[in-house]
């Protein structure tokens, strides 16, 4: 699902909503969990997950065309881990929506 088919999904079940102040909502929402892992502040959404930054350590990777080692520096990088309601929805449990 892309940024544009979550608008339409919106706009779809939430008729009387206009384009533009869903496309506001949605572009806020993003723009504040980014802003918050880039604080490493940890997003939790009840029910679908959890969203945190981890550092990951310096290691000797490969270039995969000549695989001649390259050092590959430590880095921050985004995580996320579902919570158990969308585990159980992704494998066919019959929750009902919230």
């Amino acid at each position: 699902m892309t940024k544009r088919d979550l608008v339409e999904e919106l706009l779809r079940r939430h008729n009387y909503c206009q384009r533009r102040d869903v496309e506001t909502a949605v572009n806020a929402t993003l723009r504040a969990m980014v802003d918050a892992l880039r604080n490493d502040d940890r997003i939790e959404i009840r029910g679908f997950g959890t969203l945190e930054v981890r550092q990951r350590g310096p290691r000797e990777g490969r270039n995969p065309r000549t695989g001649a080692p390259v050092r590959v520096s430590a880095k921050k990088v985004p995580f996320f881990r579902a919570g158990k309601e969308l585990r159980q929805r992704v494998n066919g449990g019959r929750r009902s929506a919230g």
